[in-house]
C-alpha cells in the first residue's frame, strides 16, 4: 500500500485542482461525506449522539463542516465548535461553514482560551468527538487554546474520530508536535500518510480508514512510491516459486557463519530460519569447539569446524570459508560470533571478498564499528544489513535517541550512502533500498521483544537469498513473514513468553497462508 508524505499529498491536491480542474470544494465535499459515512457506520451504537466536532480554521475544519451537514441530515445531534472567528475562515472551508450555518447547524466559536474554556465547561452531554483541528499540513508545535482543546479531548475518555490525521501528529515523520490527539479511528484521504504508519503517530491513529475523494487514479499511480506499507498484497508476489520438479539443490544452499562459546543458540536459530523458509540445504560453519554442540542441536543442517582462538573464530578460518562458499548461494554472517579482535578482522575480510548475496547481523555489524565507509571498499557487495537501533547508532556514530527520532531518514541515508539494503528493526521495521525507497513492515507484535528474534530473521532473509530472491525483496518478504509468523503464534498464545523457536516453527504455515492469500487475490 503506497503511503504519502505531506508534500506529496499537497502536490496531489494542487495537481487535481489546478491541472485537472477538479474544484477544491468538490474534493472537500467528497472527503467530509466519506468521513461522515464511516462515522455513521462504525459508531452506529452511539446514534443519535450527541456528538461534538472541534474544528480549526483551515481545510481540516472545512472537512468537519461537511461532516456536520451530512450527519445532521442523517439524524445525528451535532454541535460544531470552531476554534477561530468566522472572519478568518476563507476559501472552501468558508463556503462549507456558511452552508452549515444556513441549514441552522449548531455552530459556536471559541477563538481564544477564555471562550474555549467556557464552551468546554458547558459541553457535558457529548458521546462522540470529531477532531477537525489540524490536517496534514501542520509543521509547528501546537500551542495556545488549540493545545488546551487537545488536552480536553484526550482527558474526556470519549471515542474520537480524527479527520485525515490526529491533530498534532506530523504527517511525514509521525512525531508529536508538542501535543497530539489520541484517536480511536482516523479517516484519511486518498492514501495513508507516512506519519500514520510509523511510530509514534501510528499509535495515535487507532483504526486507519482511507476515503477516495476523487483524485484521479492516474495521478495516484504516477506519484513516486518512495514509501510503501508492506502488507500481504505487497509481500505475496515476492514469494519464490516452488516447482514440482524441484529438489534440494533447486532451493539453494545457505552458508551460516555464526556462533561462539556460549552463543551457539544464535547459530542454531539462524540455521533453522534458513531451513524453515525453504532453503534446500544449510551448512553452519562455527568454531571447532562448538561444532559438536551444534551437531547435536541441529538435525537437518550440516556443520563444519573452523579455526578458532579460545572459542571464537580466528583469522585463520578465512581460507576455510572461502572454500565453503564456492558451492553456496548465500551467506548469513554474524549472529553470536563474538567480538574478539581476530573474529572482527575475519568478518571484515569476508564482507570485502564475499561473492555471494549476504545478510549481516549482530556481531557482524559490530565488527564494522563506527566505520561503515569500509562497505565502500567492497565492490561485489550484495548485502542486507539488519541492525537494531543500538547497532544502527554505532554504525552511524550517533545515539539511539537520534536514530529513533528520525528512523526513516537514518535508514534511507545509510542505504543510499553505502549501497546496501538496510533493515532497521523495531516496531514497524523499516527496509531502506539503495535508491532511497523505503518499505514499512506492518506485521509483528510486542511478543517479538525477546532474545533470538534477530537471529531467526537473519536466517529467514539468508534462506530467501539462497533461493535466488534479490536482496531488496528478500528483506521485505523476510521481515513480513517473520512478523506474520509471530502474529499467528500470538493469536493462539498471546504475546508474553513468545520465543524465537515458537516463531520459527510457524514460518512454513505463515508462508503457506501468504501464498494462498496471494493466489486468492490474483483470482478476484
Amino acid at each position: 500500500m503506497k503511503v504519502l508524505t505531506a508534500a506529496q499529498m499537497r502536490e496531489l491536491d494542487r495537481t487535481a485542482i489546478e491541472d485537472i480542474g477538479i474544484p477544491g470544494v468538490v474534493l472537500m465535499e467528497n472527503a467530509g461525506r466519506g468521513a461522515a459515512e464511516l462515522l455513521h457506520r462504525f459508531y452506529e451504537n452511539l446514534f443519535p449522539g450527541p456528538l461534538l466536532i472541534l474544528a480549526g480554521k483551515g481545510n481540516n475544519g472545512g472537512d468537519g463542516y461537511v461532516m456536520a451537514r451530512h450527519l445532521i441530515n442523517w439524524g445525528w445531534q451535532v454541535r460544531t465548535l470552531v476554534l477561530a472567528t468566522a472572519e478568518v475562515i476563507v476559501g472552501d472551508a468558508a463556503i462549507n461553514l456558511s452552508a452549515l450555518r444556513q441549514m441552522q447547524g449548531d455552530v459556536r466559536f471559541a477563538p481564544d482560551e477564555a471562550r474555549l474554556a467556557e464552551a468546554l465547561t458547558a459541553e457535558r452531554e457529548a458521546r462522540l468527538l470529531v477532531d477537525a483541528l489540524f490536517g496534514t499540513g501542520l509543521s509547528s508545535e501546537v500551542r495556545g487554546h488549540f493545545a488546551r482543546a487537545i488536552d480536553w479531548i484526550n482527558s474526556s475518555r470519549l471515542p474520537v474520530l480524527a479527520i485525515d490525521i490526529p491533530s498534532g501528529v506530523d504527517a511525514t515523520s509521525g512525531r508529536l508536535l508538542g501535543k497530539a490527539v489520541c484517536a480511536d479511528m482516523t479517516v484519511t484521504f486518498a492514501c495513508p500518510k507516512l506519519g500514520q504508519v510509523i511510530y509514534p503517530g501510528a499509535e495515535l491513529c487507532g483504526r486507519l480508514k482511507t476515503v477516495d475523494i476523487g483524485i484521479p487514479s492516474a495521478l495516484l499511480s504516477a506519484t513516486a512510491d518512495e514509501a510503501v506499507l508492506v502488507d500481504a498484497a505487497v509481500a505475496a508476489p515476492l514469494l519464490p516459486a516452488r516447482p514440482a520438479t524441484g529438489h534440494k539443490g533447486t532451493f539453494g544452499h545457505l552458508l551460516v557463519v555464526a556462533g561462539s562459546a556460549g552463543k551457539t543458540g544464535a547459530a542454531v536459530l539462524t540455521a533453522e530460519g534458513g531451513m524453515r523458509i525453504g532453503s534446500g540445504l544449510v551448512t553452519v560453519a562455527c568454531p571447532a569447539s562448538t561444532q559438536e554442540i551444534l551437531a547435536v542441536k541441529l538435525t537437518e543442517a550440516m556443520t563444519t569446524a573452523l579455526a578458532e582462538v579460545d572459542g571464537a573464530l580466528s583469522l585463520q578460518a578465512l581460507d576455510q570459508v572461502r572454500l565453503l562458499w564456492s558451492d553456496k548461494k548465500a551467506l548469513a554472517l554474524g549472529p553470536g560470533i563474538g567480538q574478539a579482535e581476530e573474529t572482527c578482522a575475519l568478518i571484515r575480510h569476508l564482507v570485502r571478498e564475499c561473492p555471494l548475496p549476504l545478510v549481516i547481523d549482530a556481531d557482524g555489524l559490530n565488527a564494522l564499528g563506527s566505520r561503515p565507509e569500509f562497505l565502500r571498499q567492497c565492490p561485489r557487495l550484495k548485502a542486507v544489513l539488519t541492525p537494531h537501533p543500538g547497532e544502527m547508532a554505532r554504525l552511524t556514530g550517533t545515539s539511539v535517541a537520534e536514530v529513533e527520532a528520525d528512523r526513516i531518514g537514518v535508514a534511507r541515508r545509510f542505504a543510499a550512502d553505502y549501497g546496501v539494503t538496510l533493515v532497521l528493526k523495531g516496531a514497524r521495521t523499516l527496509i531502506a533500498f539503495p535508491d532511497g525507497r523505503v518499505r514499512i513492515n506492518s506485521s509483528g507484535n510486542p511478543g517479538m521483544a525477546c532474545g533470538g528474534m534477530g537471529d531467526a530473521l537473519t536466517g529467514i532473509i539468508g534462506g530467501l537469498l539462497a533461493q535466488g530472491v534479490a536482496p531488496n525483496e528478500a528483506a521485505v518478504l523476510g521481515v513480513y513473514l517473520h512478523g506474520l509468523a509471530a502474529d499467528r503464534v500470538a493469536e493462539r498464545c498471546g504475546t508474553a513468553g513468545l520465543l524465537a523457536s515458537d516463531l520459527l516453527r510457524e514460518v512454513p504455515a505463515a508462508r503457506n497462508a501468504l501464498l494462498l492469500q496471494g493466489e486468492n487475490d490474483a483470482h478476484r
